[in-house]
């Protein structure tokens, strides 16, 4: 095995401007065992080489169908498993969702997210998401969905609707997978994420950290993602909010520090995507979401809710951004 201290001693190499997909979990569990500032330096370098370290993009996620699901992640609300008050309900109409559309674009909001607590959708409910996603595109906004997992010709089908990114995480490392979902393979989700390469959608993938997974199991997650044929264009890196009622409910809160060390080793590997502060907002302090983004993530979601879980406030966010000197990207 390769050794651990002498990787994190190497200093990064001066031209490293070409795209890796060929990292181990040895090297980045390198990276996170960095001192932290060296850690920092890397993830700016690597973020200012394709972005503007002052401008966030801005993402809404609406739940188009809530609870019902069959599947048991242990981390979810929405799981039909446990009882944690969420109600299952039927999708919403097509009006409704437009209209939230439009306001999360008119308050900055630059791409729209539609979920659905789905296994995996069945072709007569794309029936209903299809104009959803159009509806959304007319509106001139970027359209994405997480639906769960899909066969080819209903990524195919997404496509021709005008679906630019479908989001499907990981969650974790293979290894840690099986301790936290049993009705789907780590081979399914990696399956779907090559129909939708396939089909032409940009891909959403990453993970949740905090579900009680080491950090071997981390730096496992962001090798496999740094590692696909094509990066993701977007990565969502979020924290587990933990609800009453799920199973991962009372265990022991991952350290802040790891968290942001996560953010900046996914920075690292993958350094032309966007990488999504994502669940767990509402509970981390301003100094360290803004560590967040000095570690490389340029992406949030606004917007009171992820789908079942509380997000900031909008001014919250907007005091934030004022505080930092952050400016909403432009598409």
């Amino acid at each position: 095995m390769e050794n651990i201290d002498a990787l994190a001693a190497a200093p990064p190499p001066q031209a490293a401007t070409a795209l890796r997909y060929d990292w181990s979990a040895c090297e980045v569990e390198a990276l996170l065992a960095l001192p932290f500032a060296d850690l920092m330096f890397r993830a700016q370098t690597a973020h200012r080489r394709h972005f503007d370290a002052s401008r966030v993009q801005m993402s809404t996620l609406l739940s188009i169908k809530t609870g019902g699901c069959p599947e048991d992640c242990a981390y979810c609300p929405q799981s039909a498993r446990y009882d944690t008050g969420v109600v299952a309900d039927s999708p919403m109409p097509l009006d409704a969702v437009l209209a939230e559309a439009r306001r999360a674009r008119d308050a900055g909001a630059t791409r729209y997210c539609m979920g659905a607590a789905w296994r995996s959708p069945k072709d007569r409910d794309l029936d209903a998401v299809v104009p959803m996603v159009a509806g959304v595109k007319a509106l001139g906004l970027e359209t994405c969905a997480t639906l769960g997992m899909l066969s080819r010709p209903q990524a195919a089908r997404l496509a021709d609707a005008g679906l630019d990114y479908y989001n499907h995480n990981l969650d974790t490392s293979e290894a840690f997978y099986g301790r936290i979902i049993t009705t789907r393979t780590y081979r399914d989700r990696l399956e779907t994420l090559a129909h939708v390469r396939d089909a032409g959608i940009r891909v959403c993938c990453g993970g949740i950290v905090g579900l009680g997974e080491s950090r071997r199991d981390r730096a496992d997650m962001i090798a496999t993602l740094a590692s696909l044929p094509s990066h993701p264009e977007s990565v969502p890196i979020n924290m587990l909010v933990q609800v009453e009622g799920t199973p991962l409910n009372g265990v022991e809160a991952l350290d802040p520090f790891e968290f942001v060390r996560t953010v900046a080793a996914a920075r690292i590997t993958m350094p032309r995507s966007v990488v999504r502060l994502s669940a767990g907002r509402e509970q981390m302090s301003d100094e360290m979401q803004a560590l967040a983004f000095l570690a490389g993530a340029n992406s949030i979601f606004v917007g009171p809710e992820l789908l079942t879980t509380p997000n900031p406030a909008r001014e919250r966010d907007a005091a934030l951004f004022d505080r930092l000197g952050i400016r909403p990207m432009e598409t």
